[in-house]
């Protein structure tokens, strides 16, 4: 079997190594989806029904792809070097501009421009500039006229389908408008996520697993900024929060719960998904980079999301004068969010280690049953209690896991201290 065709260096494109790690630019666009993960949240929160639930999906499986995108071409090429910084200029402000219509995305309002078009063009103008960067970059590899179509079928198809979508108002039925969109757009990204399914693996390769690795961490990080600004927002999309005990003590409340959830990923899960990426090569490594991180972390994504949303509900109950149970939809956002979160995470390490997370996995039964009683007592108590279960779990894993944690970290503490010998040694070699 042949090795994938690598990038060849030249003055517009600059391969990427292994030892390469995310750069400055790509958190630049990372920025951007803050600002656009909130947009989603309030896409929801704001009317919370089925169909605003199931257009924030649709919205956050979009931002993700156009993301996941991003990243497989940074782990193809240096993206802050050569021509690529003005395809991401462009990549840049067509990001923002889907991000700032992303309330209109599916309905037009009163004296605006039409929502649903202009989310569209902002959506083929991405990811045409995204398409035509990889075809850029893939023709410095040598790939042949198949490989090349198989990468520009799926976004010319989704398209065709997206400026359907966009167009609904001239030929569609107006009580079924919306519907048909959604429709349209869901074929689109289903379209749109057969990439990963079809290319032949034999002539791809990650890179940098260190890169691909740090990328989706910091994704993971983004989004649960996103729950940060989405709770110190408050209840309304831009109402002060109200100084009061109960609204403090939901706040601190919440910061706690995400500090939980940082822990769970961070400690220990993601530098032992990082050091197996490491060790994997070729075909393996290709599909471990698809399943484990584009697939599964959309899961996570859409999970912290749903806390974000959960916990604007809770603040929103606590900031009312009188005291109410916390409602149905607060607690499928808040426990569902939780309870998918773990999973995911047992998921990540199914697929990453062929074994299952025990702990993980009783701790999301736990919060799944102790959804019921949640909607009986106050919002501060469901949450608070949401809190003691995950600070339960981590001090169960923290003394149930003890050899293989001082192994993980040992081995970090190992790989930093390699790197910065290296890099000391070389600066004092030349400058």
């Amino acid at each position: 079997m042949s090795g994938p065709a690598l990038v060849r260096r030249s003055r517009w494109l600059t391969p990427v190594v292994p030892g390469t790690r995310v750069t400055r630019l790509e958190l630049f666009f990372d920025l951007i989806f803050v600002f656009a993960f909130l947009n989603v949240t309030g896409l929801i929160s704001t009317h919370p029904t089925p169909r605003s639930l199931v257009s924030g999906l649709l919205v956050l499986t979009l931002l993700w792809w156009c993301w996941t995108v991003l990243a497989a071409l940074g782990n193809l090429v240096r993206i802050d070097k050569g021509i690529l910084p003005v395809f991401g200029l462009g990549i840049a402000v067509a990001t923002f501009v889907l991000a700032i219509t992303i309330p209109q995305a599916f309905q037009n309002q009163l004296n605006d421009l039409a929502g649903p078009v202009v989310f569209a063009l902002a959506y083929l103008a991405l990811r045409g500039l995204t398409l035509g960067a990889f075809l850029f970059v893939l023709t410095g590899t040598g790939r042949d006229r198949r490989q090349l179509a198989l990468v520009s079928a799926p976004p010319l198809v989704a398209g065709v389908l997206v400026i359907l979508a966009g167009t609904a108002a001239w030929w569609a039925p107006p009580d079924v408008r919306v519907d048909v969109r959604l429709g349209l757009w869901a074929a689109a990204l289903l379209t749109e996520y057969s990439v990963g399914l079809i290319l032949p693996y034999s002539k791809w390769a990650v890179a940098s697993a260190g890169h691909w690795a740090e990328r989706h961490s910091l994704i993971v990080l983004i989004a649960l900024g996103e729950a940060v600004i989405s709770l110190g927002l408050g209840p309304g999309r831009f109402e002060r929060l109200a100084l009061s005990g109960p609204v403090i003590t939901g706040s601190a409340l919440g910061i706690l719960l995400l500090a939980a959830l940082w822990w769970l990923h961070f400690d220990t899960l993601a530098p032992s998904v990082e050091q197996a990426m490491h060790g994997t090569r070729d075909i393996k490594r290709v599909s471990l980079a698809r399943d484990v991180f584009t697939y599964l972390h959309l899961l996570m994504i859409t999970s912290v999301i749903a806390v974000a949303l959960g916990l604007k509900v809770v603040l929103q109950a606590a900031a009312e004068i009188s005291v109410e149970p916390l409602s149905w939809s607060g607690v499928a956002a808040l426990y569902g969010g939780v309870a998918l979160y773990l999973l995911t995470e047992v998921a990540v390490v199914a697929r990453t280690f062929r074994r299952v997370r025990p702990t993980r996995l009783a701790t999301a039964a736990v919060v799944a049953l102790l959804s019921w009683p949640a909607t009986l007592v106050t919002p501060l108590a469901a949450l608070g209690g949401l809190i003691v279960v995950l600070i339960a779990l981590i001090v169960v894993d923290r003394f149930t896991g003890t050899a293989a944690r001082s192994r993980i970290k040992a081995f970090l503490r190992e790989e930093e201290e390699v790197s910065e010998r290296a890099v000391s040694q070389w600066r004092q070699q030349h400058l």
